[in-house]
């Protein structure tokens, strides 16, 4: 099985590393078969947050207008990585 790679990069002058910590520990907890690292990276780039996946990038929060919701974060990132993957209430729709 291919693991999985996620950068999480993140401007330490907007105190984003929290924000970046907290997603980390999401995905690790979610995709722990799935993937073998997540990496933390300061960006010299005022108002930088992207995260990639395998090196392509799936959110940037200058061009998404925001932080990413944590539960549509997840369903591209398995969408990508194990689209047979159930997500369990992070799948359930809006009722």
């Amino acid at each position: 099985m291919t693991r999985h790679k996620i950068s999480i990069i993140y401007c330490p002058g907007c105190r984003w590393l929290t924000r970046a910590s907290w997603i980390s520990q999401e995905l690790l907890i979610t995709f722990e078969k799935e993937i073998s690292e997540v990496s933390l990276c300061p960006s010299e780039k005022a108002g930088t947050f992207q995260v990639f996946v395998n090196n392509r990038l799936i959110h940037c929060r200058k061009q998404q207008n925001g932080f990413p919701e944590l539960k549509i974060l997840k369903q591209e990132i398995r969408n990508l990585i194990c689209p047979q993957k159930d997500l369990g209430h992070s799948d359930q729709q809006n009722k």
